[in-house]
């Protein structure tokens, strides 16, 4: 009689927290959650995080006075920098403002040999970036092991974004 309340018991705790289960896990959609490294001055990068909350990337941020040996030590190199870095549980970096669309595509198909997606600089109209109606096309980088990078996608409008 045992063994047969453990096992009912069981199973209806595995049910409780099956229920409990947040809906984009239960259908396999990415949630992915950061770690962005920015300084306390830059404004750009909290309107960042607010786009990456909106369209569910979770984050976790750090204010650094000086972002370099972060940079460095994620193999960031200086012509693919931005204002800041966000690195996922799995490792890879997102450098700049990257959309968090693209965040959610990568993590689900990484490229191989690939540490991450860059937009260096800080392309008018990129999500953080907004001026108005103002836009700049731009691309998002892949940025491979060995220090050299592919583009991963061409941005050309502002709704291409999302």
């Amino acid at each position: 009689m045992f063994k047969f309340k453990f096992v009912v018991g069981v199973l209806l705790i595995a049910g409780v927290f099956n229920f409990h289960t947040p809906a984009y896990a239960q259908q396999g959609v990415v949630q992915p959650l950061l770690k962005v490294y920015k300084t306390s001055t830059c404004g750009c990068c909290v309107k960042w995080l607010t786009h990456l909350t909106q369209q569910g990337v979770t984050h976790q941020t750090y204010d650094l006075p000086d972002l370099g040996s972060i940079k460095s030590k994620l193999q960031i190199l200086p012509r693919y920098q931005s204002c800041h870095t966000g690195v996922s549980e799995g490792g890879y970096v997102f450098e700049g403002h990257v959309p968090a669309k693209f965040i959610k595509q990568f993590i689900t198909k990484p490229v191989k040999g690939a540490i991450g997606l860059s937009v260096p600089a800080m392309p008018l109209g990129s999500p953080g970036m907004e001026v108005g109606q103002r836009f700049h096309p731009y691309q998002i980088l892949v940025l491979m092991a060995d220090g050299s990078s592919l583009v991963f996608a061409e941005i050309s409008t502002y709704e291409e974004q999302f």
